[in-house]
């Protein structure tokens, strides 16, 4: 469960089957280089857009079957076409990308999920399609994994992003719950944050556990991985609970034994 820069990523892992690792390395290359455009440095807005721009200029040449510009795209260009992935995806991720440079708060939870599925559930598409196991059932439970990992991204990170100007807790729901963006602002841990963390919390395990069967839908290799992301996942919102949501100080990471604890509710799958 990768939890630190482009997150929510299976990055072509031990566990991934050889002859993916080049393409899922590719996807990974196009998503962190385009996420920090959007998140890091001090560039201007119009800057950072125009470059994502530039990231749309080059898929465009690749569905019209030219010759990208740039190594990025160049890599990325004959694993588009090996596994005849669709374009869709990474013009979602990019508008996803443009949308955090000008969206810093979201009003309440759909936006949220709006944000979600071209941010996080393109990269679950892309790898079924890399699976070959893109049916719809499957990409319905991809959808709600890879939502799940965003938000549990979000929940995790909650004073990282807020130290780079964004919240992505719902507003309604902060305000349903008394807590202000100054209690954010200074890290207040108290009833009313715990209580909105909580609601957060269980949705998002909510939503881990729909797409769960996905771990044994696909078999081998794919299956494990795909089980230890979730496991991942899921461990990050027990910490979460553990420290009583204070993320702030005490922001739950995976240690050695997490990877153990998943490992063993990964195969077979059983949470």
């Amino acid at each position: 469960m990768p939890v630190d820069h482009y997150e929510n990523f299976p990055v072509a892992s031990v566990l991934m089957p050889k002859r993916l690792r080049r393409p899922v390395a590719a996807i990974y290359h196009f998503a962190r280089a385009a996420d920090d455009i959007a998140d890091e440095g001090d560039l201007p807005n119009e800057e950072r857009l125009g470059q994502l721009d530039a990231f749309r200029a080059e898929l465009a040449r690749i569905a019209a079957n030219e010759t990208p510009l740039t190594p990025l795209f160049q890599n990325l260009a004959p694993e588009i076409r090996q596994y005849a992935l669709p374009m869709q995806p990474f013009y979602d991720l990019l508008d996803a990308f443009s949308q955090d440079v000008v969206q810093k708060r979201y009003v309440n939870f759909d936006e949220l999920l709006d944000y979600c599925r071209r941010s996080a559930n393109p990269v679950g598409l892309l790898l079924l399609h890399l699976y070959e196991e893109a049916t719809p059932v499957n990409i319905k439970y991809s959808d709600a994994i890879c939502t799940s990992l965003q938000l549990i991204n979000f929940w995790q990170d909650v004073a990282k992003d807020y130290a780079i100007g964004r919240i992505y807790l719902p507003l309604d729901e902060m305000a349903k719950c008394g807590v202000t963006e100054e209690q954010i602002a200074q890290g207040i841990v108290d009833d009313k944050w715990r209580r909105l963390m909580h609601f957060q919390v269980s949705r998002a395990r909510e939503m881990m556990l729909s797409g769960a069967p996905l771990g044994s839908i696909l078999t081998g290799r794919v299956g494990m991985e795909m089980r230890m992301i979730i496991a991942g996942g899921l461990r990050i919102l027990d910490k979460l609970e553990a420290v009583q949501f204070d993320m702030f100080e005490r922001r739950p990471i995976l240690r050695p034994l997490d990877w153990v604890i998943m490992l063993a509710k990964s195969a077979p799958f059983r949470l």
